[in-house]
């Protein structure tokens, strides 16, 4: 039997969450955290996250619906070099945060959390590292 050596292209990434409120929710991520819409597709509204990783928010159905409570095993994260940044300026835009900027050594990251309207856990992060691929298994 022979196997492919690599697997085929990946072009693009998105995750996608549900909500009860796709306008509020469209609020929340154009306004608060200012992200661009890439592509409105009615009840679905996709956004750019960084080159070609993206964030869907689509109204809850009968199929999907988002976490009930705040022990959702999902959490969003946005890697970048401004995590304190981040935090200043989502705080001027009245974002509540259950984690301020905090260094955590064991996965040597400096990261900070918050939460969107739907309960879905979002964190701020950079690899508190200068090496391209990361070991986590440390």
């Amino acid at each position: 039997m022979c196997f492919m050596s690599t697997h085929p292209q990946i072009d693009q990434q998105i995750t996608f969450f549900s909500t009860h409120n796709l306008n509020a929710s469209t609020e929340f991520y154009e306004q608060k955290l200012g992200l661009e819409l890439w592509l409105d597709q009615g009840t679905c509204r996709i956004y750019t996250i960084s080159g070609s990783g993206y964030l869907g928010l689509c109204q809850a159905s009968e199929k999907l619906t988002p976490p009930t409570d705040k022990h959702s095993s999902v959490i969003f994260t946005l890697v970048t070099q401004q995590v304190d940044e981040w935090f200043e300026y989502l705080k001027e835009r009245g974002v509540e945060f259950e984690k301020p900027p905090t260094l955590n050594e064991k996965y040597n990251i400096y990261h900070c959390f918050f939460r969107d309207l739907d309960g879905y856990l979002i964190e701020i992060q950079r690899f508190e590292t200068n090496d391209n691929k990361k070991d986590i298994t440390k």
